[in-house]
C-alpha cells in the first residue's frame, strides 16, 4: 500500500513549478485561478519572486498548495495516474494537510487557498516580529530534549516542541528569550542546533490567538467526509470525519506536528511506499530517516511524474 504526503512551509523556492507552468496549460489555468481567488498576483511571486515576498507566510502557504495541487492535477488528468489506487492514507506536514484535503476531495482548491492565506496572516500577526523564534535540534530524541527544556527559567517564556520530524530532527518553538536560552544550554552540552529563518514561532501555544481566528474561518467553509483516511498532525491517527478534521485543523496551529509518529503509524498499517507531492524533497527525506524499510520519493518534475507507477 501507498501513502500520499504533502509538504509544508520551508519547501518553497522562487521558480518552483516553472517547468510545469511553461509546458502545461492546465498548470497555467491553476495559477490563474489562484490569482483570481486571492485577488493578487501569487503566480508572479511563485515564478519570479522576490524571495522576500515568497517567504511571507501569507504567500508561502497558498503558494505551496498551488504547486502541490498543480502536480496532483497533472498526474491525474495529463498522465492518467489513478491517484487513489493502492493509496491507503493521505497526510501533510502542517499546511500540507490542506493540500492533502484538497487531493482527497474533502476541500475545494479555492477554499483552501483563501484559508491558507488567512492562516498565514493570522499566524504572522499572533506574535510581534522578533518576539518568537524556532530552533532545529539534531541528534536528540524527544525524551532527552525534554530534560533540557526543563532547565529554562520560567521568566524567559515559552519553549515547546513544535515538530517531531524524525529520530534525528526535532524543532522547538517559543519566545525568543527562551529559545536563545535553550540554544546556549544545548551548545554547552555539545548538541547541534540551528535557528530557522522563520517569521513567527509556529506550532506552539503562542499561536493560540491565530487558532481562535482561524476557527471562525474554517467553520464558514464546506468540508466533505473523506473516502481515504487522513493521518492527522495533531493525533498521528487517521480520520475520515469532516467535523473532526475542522477541529484538528484549528488545534494544529498551536500543537506539535507529530510527523515521525504519523509515518510510523502508516508503516505499521501496511504502507510500503510514500509519495511526496509538491515542491522540494523534505518529507521524502524525513521518511528515509524514520525507516529504511520503506520506499519514499518526491514528485515535482516532468521526469518524476513520468516515472510514477
Amino acid at each position: 500500500m501507498k501513502a500520499l504526503i504533502f509538504p509544508g512551509q520551508g519547501s518553497q523556492s522562487v521558480g518552483m513549478g516553472s517547468e510545469l507552468y511553461k509546458k502545461f496549460d492546465l498548470v497555467k489555468k491553476i495559477f490563474k485561478e489562484a490569482d483570481e481567488k486571492l485577488n493578487y498576483q501569487l503566480s508572479k511571486i511563485i515564478l519570479d519572486g522576490p524571495e522576500s515576498e515568497l517567504k511571507l507566510t501569507k504567500n508561502t502557504q497558498p503558494a505551496i498548495l498551488t504547486i502541490s495541487y498543480s502536480i496532483l492535477k497533472l498526474i491525474t488528468e495529463e498522465f492518467n495516474f489513478q491517484i487513489k489506487k493502492n493509496i491507503k492514507y493521505f497526510a501533510g506536514h502542517s499546511l500540507g494537510e490542506y493540500s492533502a484535503l484538497v487531493a482527497s476531495g474533502s476541500l475545494a482548491f479555492g477554499d483552501a487557498l483563501v484559508l491558507l492565506n488567512q492562516r498565514g496572516k493570522y499566524m504572522q500577526d499572533a506574535v510581534p516580529e522578533g518576539k518568537g523564534s524556532m530552533l532545529a535540534v539534531m541528534g536528540l530524541q524527544i525524551d532527552e530534549l525534554e530534560t533540557y527544556i526543563q532547565e529554562i527559567k520560567k521568566e524567559n517564556g515559552i519553549c515547546e516542541i513544535a515538530n517531531d520530524n524524525s529520530y534525528s530532527q526535532v524543532i522547538l518553538s517559543g519566545d525568543t528569550s527562551a529559545i536563545n536560552e535553550i540554544n546556549k544550554i544545548l551548545k554547552n552540552n555539545k548538541k547541534k542546533s540551528i535557528f530557522l529563518p522563520v517569521s513567527a514561532p509556529f506550532h506552539c501555544s503562542l499561536m493560540k490567538p491565530a487558532a481562535y481566528k482561524m476557527e471562525k474561518e474554517i467553520h464558514k467553509v464546506n468540508f466533505q467526509d473523506l473516502s481515504i483516511q487522513l493521518v492527522s498532525n495533531v493525533t498521528a491517527k487517521p480520520t475520515k470525519s469532516s467535523d473532526e478534521i475542522k477541529k484538528l485543523l484549528v488545534e494544529q496551529i498551536f500543537s506539535k506536528v507529530r510527523w515521525r509518529e504519523s509515518v510510523e503509524f502508516m508503516i505499521k498499517n501496511d504502507v510500503k511506499e510514500f509519495i511526496e507531492i509538491g515542491p522540494g524533497k523534505v518529507l521524502s527525506g524525513l521518511v528515509k530517516r524514520i525507516s529504511d524499510k520503506v520506499l519514499s520519493k518526491s514528485i515535482n518534475t516532468i521526469e518524476e511524474i513520468k516515472d510514477l507507477k
